[in-house]
């Protein structure tokens, strides 16, 4: 199944679009206008997206699991053990 394209609203770009200018300010002395840093970020998402929610995917399989393991321990501790004849 083809990764979906990851969507930012426009709230969230708005929050994030000025920290890429500022990084790119502080760290490389490059004053970058909105549209170059929207374009910055459109290019992380889709370059490291497929990274991010492989990922987010691993940690998910890694919780599921743990808690596959205690269902299992409960359904164990539910076993009836049948009385041995005397």
């Amino acid at each position: 199944m083809p990764l979906k394209p990851i969507h930012l609203t426009k709230e969230q770009r708005n929050l994030v679009i000025p920290q890429i200018q500022q990084f790119f300010e502080e760290e490389r002395g490059e004053t970058l206008g909105e549209l170059a840093a929207d374009g910055v970020l459109d290019f992380f998402l889709t370059r490291i997206g497929p990274y991010v929610y492989n990922q987010a995917l691993a940690d998910c399989r890694q919780v599921l699991n743990e808690r596959m393991a205690t269902l299992e321990e409960d359904i164990y501790a539910l076993e009836v053990r049948p009385q041995l004849p005397r």
